[in-house]
């Protein structure tokens, strides 16, 4: 039963009205002028915790209620399948949907704290809808203009850091840092050269038992001081060595380095914090800091000679997404062209593994699966891949395709992608296949639909050619689309297990986080992304969707289901917010965090906070609609 209005929450003012909406959108995008205009028209209402302010069975809606203070939840009746409502705080419109639609709600809006709503009529609304363009866009797309907003806020804080980093300014402290490979005075050039050789460096600096920095020899001595000079071999390095070094503190700039290099007519520069030897900034560091190009970074990965090129230029790719970041790039975007450079660096470690393995890649083909087969990756991501081989006789030729299948594992590992800890990797025997073994395999999982099938399923049925003969792949593709459909069983245990993710949203439809202290994290992948994935994965899977990314299977699914293009969109938006969101979260920090899914909610700005409760919400609706189709 609802109490009584607390008499205790003083009446807000005028100034007060203004001081809280103004920050929120839409009204942050308003000219006071039209603001006024709305509050003009609205009356005051108090809330007390309990007061019913909207039920379903209260008819259409005429009026906007508009939150000052307190908190509004809105919760369905028993026929909800979810025991958690949605929550309205401060700043927050409720019901659009139903005021520009006519209609009844379909929740009924309790007070659950003190405060005060404003009521503004509807024909208010319209007048100011039309003289005020954003205030109209966000009523007939909230989520998608919220989601327009926080893409704003992220390019313009993803600009400034990308700025910082790129300028010349840059203080030496703050450049990757890469390890100096050193030496003792007395080495022999021989070892020396042999060490530069290996390592693919143009320079070896030289210190003493202290680490004291003594000198530097550079590819450009060799021919001079070595080949020119005639000296032997075992040569110590000491008689040969630059010195005394041209060095820079940790304090000085990028710009210091490059007149330094410059006027000095060198390429590396040794940088101290006192006198211990810290890094080693070179020419190329200092070019890095200009805007990467796509094309420049795939040449470089294409043209590759060796899995230590690779290395090199592997790191690059994180620079390259914050960069793409900061010039306004959405997650879809961002995270197909991340995983564009990825393929192209998987495809090339496996052309240049197969010549050494004397192998021929027309008779096999390399698959990318997971995050990677539906073109979604970001920067923090494992392995997950498997081989498909052509041949009358697996058993004998499987050791061959293995032994090249674990080196190209291990070189995507040496080049930051780790190994997956689940063994979904081709150097497994398990995902090491002809194309008959594979379908062999995806019928059993359909089939009998085991909770390793199923899980097994949700990985490598987003599987795509990365390198090798995409026909082999066709078999299986057309197994899938038509297995899946025939075998409800399969999509019901499908919709359970997808079922299984917990939208972090409390049962008064706040964010549920889990708290360390001052910190309250949400996991973005597990708890968001992953729950469009796997809806996604089995809508088409049952309408025979043959694409593998999310975006295009909810676009080619969602007129089967008999969706409304604004509420596919809407889920489109809320998955790429979520990507965003992971997208920050790893190239924002200065080394890949040990949790780069999770997020302090209380790190984000309002829009950003309001964008993941809507996202969540959207989450948690299609659970609903899964459960519904596959679970009645």
């Amino acid at each position: 039963m609802a109490t009584a209005p607390d008499a205790r929450t003083p009446r807000p003012d005028r100034a007060q009205w203004l001081a809280v909406f103004q920050p929120h959108p839409p009204f942050s995008q308003m000219q006071a002028a039209h603001i006024e205009q709305l509050f003009d028209a609205a009356s005051l209402l108090r809330c007390a915790p309990g007061q019913v302010l909207r039920r379903p069975e209260d008819g259409p809606v005429h009026t906007l209620f508009a939150v000052l203070q307190g908190a509004v939840t809105g919760r369905r009746g028993l026929a909800d399948l979810e025991a958690t409502g949605f929550q309205y705080e401060a700043g927050e419109l409720f019901p659009v949907g139903a005021l520009m639609g006519a209609r009844a709600v379909t929740a009924t809006y309790t007070a659950t704290e003190a405060g005060w709503c404003l009521l503004i009529p509807r024909g208010a609304v319209d007048a100011v809808a039309a003289a005020s363009p954003p205030f109209a866009d966000f009523l007939s797309g909230r989520i998608l203009q919220y989601l327009t907003l926080s893409r704003r806020a992220v390019q313009a804080d993803a600009a400034s850091q990308t700025l910082a980093e790129q300028s010349f300014e840059t203080a030496l402290a703050h450049l990757a840092r890469k390890r100096p490979v050193t030496c003792r005075p007395d080495t022999p050039l021989a070892e020396a050269l042999r060490t530069m050789h290996e390592q693919h460096i143009g320079s070896l600096l030289v210190t003493d038992e202290a680490g004291r920095l003594q000198g530097i020899l550079t590819r450009q001595d060799v021919l001079g001081r070595i080949v020119l000079a005639g000296k032997p071999l075992s040569t110590p390095i000491a008689e040969v060595m630059t010195h005394p070094v041209h060095t820079l503190g940790v304090d000085d700039t990028a710009q210091d380095a490059a007149l330094l290099m410059s006027r000095h007519g060198i390429r590396h520069v040794p940088v101290l914090d006192g006198e211990r030897l810290v890094s080693l900034v070179s020419e190329r560091d200092l070019f890095a800091l200009q805007r990467l190009s796509l094309k420049q970074l795939s040449s470089d990965l294409r043209h590759a000679p060796d899995l230590a090129a690779l290395q090199v230029v592997a790191p690059d790719i994180r620079r390259f997404a914050r960069s793409l970041l900061a010039q306004g790039l959405r997650s879809r975007q961002l995270t197909e062209l991340v995983s564009h450079l990825n393929d192209v660096l998987a495809e090339r470690l496996v052309q240049l593994t197969a010549r050494s393995h004397g192998l021929d890649m027309e008779r096999a083909c390399w698959m990318a699966l997971g995050s990677e087969g539906r073109a979604e990756q970001t920067v923090a991501t494992d392995q997950d891949n498997g081989l498909v081989f052509e041949s009358d006789d697996p058993a004998t030729d499987r050791p061959r395709w293995l032994a090249f299948a674990k080196d190209v594992n291990e070189g995507l590992a040496a080049c930051g992608y780790p190994l997956c800890k689940g063994g979904v990797m081709s150097m497994n025997p398990q995902w090491c296949l002809t194309s008959r073994e594979w379908c062999e395999r995806f019928d059993h999982w359909i089939e009998h639909g085991a909770p390793e099938d199923l899980l097994h399923a949700s990985i490598f049925f987003d599987f795509r050619a990365l390198a090798g003969r995409e026909a082999l792949l066709a078999p299986m593709r057309q197994l899938v689309t038509r297995r899946a459909r025939a075998v409800p069983r399969f999509l019901r245990q499908m919709s359970e297990l997808a079922l299984r993710h917990r939208v972090p949203l409390n049962w008064l439809g706040g964010l549920d986080t889990t708290r360390e202290g001052e910190h309250e994290w949400v996991d973005l992948k597990m708890q968001g992304a992953a729950i469009f994935v796997a809806a996604a994965r089995i809508y088409a899977l049952a309408h025979g969707v043959t694409a593998t990314s999310t975006r295009a299977r909810i676009e080619q699914a969602a007129p089967a289901m008999g969706v409304e293009p604004q509420e596919s969109q809407a889920w489109i938006a809320g998955f790429e917010f979520l990507q965003t969101l992971r997208l920050r979260v790893q190239i924002g920090a200065d080394e890949m965090p040990e949790q780069p899914n999770r997020i302090d909610v209380n790190q984000l700005n309002d829009i950003d906070r309001r964008m993941l409760k809507e996202t969540f919400r959207l989450a948690r609706r299609l659970q609903q609609r899964l459960q519904l189709d596959y679970l009645r």
